[in-house]
Order: structure tokens, then C-alpha cells, then sequence
């Protein structure tokens, strides 16, 4: 039997860099897949279905919610967005691991319906430096930069809510953290109860 994939759910504050990092290990790791969300909002012309989201109209949205095929999902602007439950565990049947970057809470809901996944919380080396990273960006005024950095510090308070943490100074060692961490959740006795039959049969 083909060993089940593993679904990796990254998230952190904003300016931690987890979007930089998820997009490096991907390209380090091309046999992982990006997890694809629904929206019911309108593709934008450079926006290809199925490879960029699944686009659905808000009737369409609302029956998947009423029929529980969602592992979460949120509202944002009038428009929903949510992680197809279907599509995440086909790819994880068929041996492919699975890259999930998503905000807090909805990691945390992720976690109620699929807790056998792997959830990383990417943080800046210190507080200062996240500051320093939000200001460099230069999108937004002063009041936009205060609002974000006081809100990665209560963000923080949910980091005993993961498995792991991994410290972004430098991103090819962040990524690089991360596939230890992924190869030695490979390596659990729970996630190998196939082999270890095989073992105890003496096959």
C-alpha cells in the first residue's frame, strides 16, 4: 500500500515570513502539493481554475458548507474562502504530502477536524525584526504598521496551540528545519503501523 501523505499546516504572524518560506519549499520539494482554496470570488484575469482556487458562486459555497466538505472555512469581504476537506485528502491517499499556509484561526479550526496533521508556526528571530519587516514592505501608514504589530504580538499567544516552531532569520534554514521536522514525523510509530505489522509477522 502506498504510504498516506502528511498535511503540513504553516502559519504565523504577519511578517514572519511564512508565505516567502512555504513558496521555498515548494520549489525545494516539487512533489508536495499547495493546498488549493474555494472562494466565491470573481478570478482575476492572470487567475486559472483548479490551480489557483476552485471558483464557485456563494449558493455553491454554502451547500458544500451545509454538507460539511469543508476543513475550514471563513468569510473575508463578503466573499468566502475555504480548505476543500475532498481535495486535501484524495492527495494525502494518493502518497502526496500536502502544504497548507493559513491564518491562525483558521489553522486552529483545521486542527479540531484533522488533528493527525503537522502544524508549524513560522516566527521572526525577535519582535524588533518583525517590526523592522512590516515597515520595510512601505504599503502601509503608521497606524496600518502599529495595528499588525500589535496584532503578531497577541498572534504569539497561540504558538503552544502547534507542534513545532521554526525561526525564520534566514529562509533556506527555515526550510531546511522544516523538512527535518517532516521527515522525522515520517518516522513515528503511529504513522507506521503497516511496517510494524510486517515486523511483528515476521514478513
Amino acid at each position: 500500500m502506498r504510504k498516506k501523505g502528511l498535511l503540513i499546516v504553516v502559519s504565523g504572524p504577519s511578517g514572519a515570513g511564512k508565505g516567502t518560506v512555504c513558496r521555498e519549499w515548494l520549489s525545494r520539494n516539487p512533489e508536495t502539493e499547495l493546498s488549493i482554496s474555494v472562494t466565491t470570488r470573481s478570478p482575476r484575469p492572470t487567475e486559472v481554475e483548479g490551480k489557483n482556487y476552485f471558483f464557485r458562486s456563494r449558493q455553491e459555497f454554502e451547500n458544500m458548507i451545509e454538507r460539511n466538505e469543508f476543513l475550514e472555512y471563513a468569510k473575508v469581504y463578503d466573499n468566502y474562502y475555504g480548505t476543500p476537506r475532498r481535495y486535501v485528502q484524495q492527495k494525502l491517499m494518493e502518497g502526496r504530502d500536502v502544504i497548507l499556509e493559513i491564518d491562525i484561526q483558521g489553522a486552529l479550526k483545521v486542527k479540531e477536524r484533522f488533528d493527525e496533521g503537522v502544524f508549524i508556526f513560522i516566527v521572526p528571530p525577535t519582535m524588533e525584526e518583525l517590526r523592522k519587516r512590516i515597515v520595510k514592505r512601505g504599503t502601509e501608514n503608521p497606524e496600518v504598521i502599529i495595528k499588525r504589530f500589535n496584532c503578531a504580538f497577541e498572534e504569539i499567544n497561540f504558538i503552544k496551540r502547534y507542534n513545532y516552531v521554526v525561526v525564520n532569520d534566514k529562509v533556506e534554514e527555515a526550510v531546511r528545519k522544516m523538512e527535518a521536522i517532516v521527515l522525522a514525523e515520517k518516522c513515528r510509530v503511529d504513522r507506521n503501523s503497516e511496517l510494524i505489522m510486517k515486523l511483528q509477522g515476521g514478513i
